[in-house]
């Protein structure tokens, strides 16, 4: 699920892909909301609060949102370009490495607020909780051609919203089976990832209780395990092709 090949990705492994990234996406958005009282994906929000802010005339919340914004554009752009320079270089494993690294991030964070935790370090660990969270989305996204947004729930809402409107309406139309069939596997996707992010945000909240800093090295085990995965599959993989190719030859 984590590897972009030239056919036409499979609803299955989208969901598969919503269903580890939105359920560690939302573990980590709720755990930074107990954490720091904000929420690092939640984009919309952030812009919105700026007007309030601006109104309130509240500069420090002001520039935490406008910092939080531009970290997470920063990391897309960032994964963005990863990408491209993966794809340049034939690196098959590139979205699995991006995973790992942002994994072996959030293991370094937990591990930095359980031993050195300051309140005045929490701003600068929640602007990078808001840049992993960019690149979160961004490398979900890319690989599932827009499918799957891992943190943009409202996005999924609305696209779960019109893949109903269009099983509804070509019920009504009698379209061919298979043109529902369609509609009806992206919306399940949708849920998938609307539900993952559900559940990871009321069990993360409750990690957090019991746990504290410490859990934030869930959600980055969960990537370390899942990329790493992929990583040793694909490369045991490519091993055996050309192993084949030399005893045919």
């Amino acid at each position: 699920m984590l590897i972009k090949l030239k056919r036409t990705r499979t609803h299955v492994e989208d969901r598969n892909l919503a269903l580890c990234l939105a359920t560690s996406a939302g573990l980590l958005n709720a755990m930074a909301l107990a954490a720091f009282g904000f929420f690092p994906s939640h984009m919309s929000g952030n812009i919105s609060q700026i007007s309030s802010d601006l109104n309130e005339m509240d500069v420090r919340n002001l520039k935490i949102f406008i910092a939080m914004i531009g970290a997470f554009v920063t990391c897309a752009v960032v994964a963005r370009i990863s990408v491209v320079l993966g794809v340049i270089n034939g690196l098959r494993t590139v979205f699995s490495c991006i995973l790992l690294a942002e994994g072996l991030m959030l293991i370094l964070t937990s591990l930095f607020e359980i031993y050195y935790f300051s309140a005045n370090n929490n701003v600068e660990i929640l602007l990078l909780l808001a840049f992993l969270m960019g690149v979160h989305n961004s490398t979900s996204t890319q690989l599932s051609n827009g499918r799957v947004r891992s943190t943009h729930i409202t996005g999924t809402l609305t696209d779960a919203g019109i893949s109903i409107g269009s099983v509804f309406v070509a019920l009504l139309r009698r379209d061919p089976s298979k043109n529902i069939r369609v509609f009806k596997q992206q919306l399940n996707t949708h849920l998938v990832t609307i539900f993952s992010f559900l559940t990871g945000g009321i069990v993360g909240l409750l990690i957090f209780n019991a746990l504290g800093f410490g859990s934030l090295m869930g959600p980055g085990l969960i990537l370390v395990v899942i990329a790493s995965l992929s990583i040793v599959f694909t490369l045991f993989k490519v091993k055996n092709r050309r192993h084949a190719k030399i005893v045919t030859t």
